[in-house]
């Protein structure tokens, strides 16, 4: 009764239950690639802005690119100082109340979702 432990177990599957572990499969892979490419692009960005500011002179990553939107110079200021941000977020939060916060995150969620998968 003693079963060989380096062989792997095998289930006997439903054609069902095949077409399932399938389906898992390939999202897990397209779910790994698209890791890979969003790791990849963010790679690029930093090297090309890191390219940028040498050839401004400036230190690499000391500056936000003037040119970029508002937004999108608040989420860099909020990834460079996550504890600023959180303080400001908990008072606006205390400021606002509940009610109106969660009302204003309906509409703010759709917003952070797509400057997350820039």
């Amino acid at each position: 009764m003693c079963a060989d432990k380096s062989a792997p177990a095998t289930l006997d599957a439903t054609p069902a239950q095949q077409r399932v572990l399938e389906r898992i499969a390939v999202q897990r892979e397209r779910l790994r690639a698209r890791h890979t490419a969003r790791r990849q692009a963010q790679v690029r960005t930093h090297e090309a802005a890191s390219a940028a500011a040498a050839a401004d002179g400036a230190a690499p990553g000391g500056l936000y690119p003037p040119d970029a939107p508002f937004a999108e110079r608040l989420a860099l200021f909020a990834r460079a100082h996550p504890a600023v941000a959180g303080a400001v977020a908990a008072a606006l939060i205390a400021a606002a109340g509940p009610r109106r916060v969660l009302r204003w995150a309906t509409v703010a969620l759709p917003w952070v979702l797509r400057l997350r998968s820039r």
